[in-house]
């Protein structure tokens, strides 16, 4: 037997596989180059694990059969469907990843005449399948783990087999186009692959640029204004004017538009349109090209972040972007419905995930999480007097109308407890229904393992922040009836009249959706508007600092403030300030 077949043969052993060899007892010549080849990658596998074990295991796993044929050459070198896919992994750099990551072969470096010819060709076969499955991995994913850099960047990675990739991939008449199918196939992901090719001086097309409404020079439009280039203002940020209200006054409408296209252009909401904003309401694509140019490390970063949502968000689903403070429903791939939210601030901060809303509870009872009991209300019962003399205050618990649970499932009196013994963490304290909970009228669950859901609020005010990262982690929705009628409409049937009778009715009642409703809580910085300008949003919990260290090669430690953080608290870190509980636990409190 020759020496490579009786290798192959103890491999294939050694793995516990069916131990094929091309007539071993007969001469060379009966053993084809086909043969030699496949003898040699099985050896060749054996000498040099692949760095993941899933691809080792489908590598083995496939090359062991004689009746599976070679994927990439013959005994003429490269075949025609192994050009098109080096082609394709050659673009990985249009696509947010990088091509030099993919080791591929010298494809002038064959010569059949050679006797390493053998060698090369098993060589050449290896690395393209190893090509293959790694940047069908990177495509959908598998670059980072998430969970290395935050536990709060949590997505749920759906990565693709390497056994089914190369069983899949082996029977396409297009093996190109079946690997380039693993990336996202989502309307933002490919804008964002546009502009970065743009951006990089590749030859993407510029967009068509629509015709804008535009506002000459004037004086200041604001609050309360009539002039008749509000109605201008109306229909350059399409504000429809209610029925019979004069649609040149400066109306509330107005102001939240205004408000909103400033945050999203870069500058101060403050609501007044003056020159700066005329400039921009006027050239828009200017302004928020100037800001987007050259970003390109936060592109990828954003490129990356649509690789961890599922590949099929679903045909009616909620997606909630954090830094932009904002909540879209989406139907068939349309927006429509869309809210302002409150998210988690950058020490409680909102997790970046996926799950499925189950129901919605009106009047619900709000349970205090352990983090608050320890944080927030445990100071407070360090001063005053108490039923033991032992110098603590409950007068907390009763001016927020907190509630102690026994575990009889009987409220107990906080002054007959001994706080010098109790650690409030173990009690169960909650807030029931009414005007001053801190959960509002409804609140929406999609349980996970973060305790985060949406909820009404009684903080409305905040709404009208450019900034609002107020929260302990959870969601809060404005205007949550509109919401709820809107879910429970598709779901159920509801009307406005059935929400308001439900936030009218009785405690804690929970309707269970017929079909429950995916919710993607995701982080995007940068997007692609219609007319190919970029907006753009604060980087506030420092993923994208991260990210970025980590796709160029040295991610940061877990942990480490990111230089955006530190900024939105507007102090340097160390010593921690000494905290004023007496103003700080109605705005920690109040903003879970």
């Amino acid at each position: 037997m020759r020496r490579n077949t009786a290798l192959g043969l103890i491999f294939a052993v050694s793995f516990g596989l069916p131990a094929y060899a091309a007539e071993p007892d007969g001469p060379d010549s009966l053993i084809s180059r086909s043969d030699a080849v496949r003898i040699a990658i099985q050896d060749k596998l054996a000498a040099k694990p692949a760095k993941r074990e899933s691809v080792r295991t489908a590598l083995v796993d496939y090359y062991a059969f004689p009746d599976r044929k070679l994927l990439w050459v013959d005994d003429n070198g490269l075949i025609e469907r192994s050009k098109g896919v080096m082609a394709e992994i050659g673009k990985a750099d249009d696509y947010g990843l990088r091509a030099s990551d993919y080791k591929l072969p010298d494809v002038d470096g064959f010569n059949p005449l050679d006797g390493s010819a053998t060698d090369w060709l098993a060589d050449t076969e290896i690395r393209i399948s190893n090509a293959v499955l790694d940047y069908s991995n990177d495509a959908r994913g598998g670059r980072l783990d998430p969970q290395r850099l935050s536990k709060n960047l949590d997505p749920t990675l759906a990565l693709p087999n390497p056994a089914e990739v190369l069983e899949s991939i082996a029977i396409r008449s297009d093996p190109a186009a079946y690997l380039r199918s693993f990336q996202p196939d989502q309307p933002q992901f490919e804008a964002l692959r546009k502009k970065l090719i743009e951006l990089r001086g590749g030859a993407s097309p510029e967009p068509e640029q629509p015709e804008i409404v535009t506002i000459p020079e004037g004086p200041t439009l604001k609050l309360g204004l009539k002039h008749p280039q509000v109605a201008l203002l109306r229909t350059r940020l399409e504000v429809p004017g209610q029925d019979g209200a004069d649609e040149t006054v400066f109306d509330q409408d107005v102001l939240e538009a205004v408000r909103r296209f400033q945050s999203e252009h870069g500058t101060a909401p403050d609501g007044l349109v003056g020159a700066g904003t005329r400039r921009i309401l006027n050239n828009p694509s200017g302004a928020r090209q100037a800001r987007g140019t050259g970003n390109i490390d936060v592109i990828l970063a954003n490129m990356e972040r649509w690789r961890w949502l599922p590949d099929d968000l679903g045909p009616f689903y909620v997606m909630a972007n954090i830094p932009e403070f904002t909540l879209q429903v989406f139907e068939e791939g349309k927006v429509i419905h869309t809210a302002r939210v409150v998210i988690g601030k950058p020490n409680t901060q909102t997790a970046v995930f996926s799950d499925e809303m189950e129901e919605i509870v009106f009047n619900p009872y709000w349970n205090v999480p352990t983090s608050i009991k320890a944080n927030e209300i445990a100071p407070y019962l360090q001063a005053g007097g108490g039923f033991f003399g032992g110098g603590w205050d409950t007068s907390v618990l009763r001016r927020h109308n907190l509630r102690i649970r026994g575990h009889s499932g009987r409220n107990i009196d906080p002054d007959s407890v001994d706080w010098s013994r109790v650690d409030v963490r173990t009690l169960e304290l909650y807030q029931p229904p009414g005007p001053g909970n801190v959960l509002g009228t409804m609140k929406f669950v999609f349980p996970n393992k973060h305790d985060i859901y949406m909820h009404d609020t009684t903080q409305k005010h905040l709404f009208a922040n450019a900034v609002r990262a107020e929260s302990h982690g959870c969601v809060r929705v404005q205007n949550p009836d509109r919401f709820a009628q809107l879910l429970l409409k598709r779901d159920q049937g509801w009307s406005p009249v059935n929400v308001t009778a439900a936030v009218q009715g009785r405690d804690d009642n929970h309707i269970a959706l017929q079909q429950k409703v995916p919710v993607h809580m995701t982080y995007f910085t940068v997007t692609v508007d219609e007319d190919g300008s970029l907006s753009t949003f604060r980087d506030l919990y420092g993923h994208d600092a991260r990210m970025i260290a980590a796709l160029n090669g040295s991610p940061m430690a877990y942990g480490h403030p990111a230089p955006e953080i530190v900024a939105i608290e507007g102090r340097p870190r160390g010593r921690a300030r000494k905290r004023d509980f007496s103003s700080d636990f109605t705005r920690t409190l109040f903003g879970f």
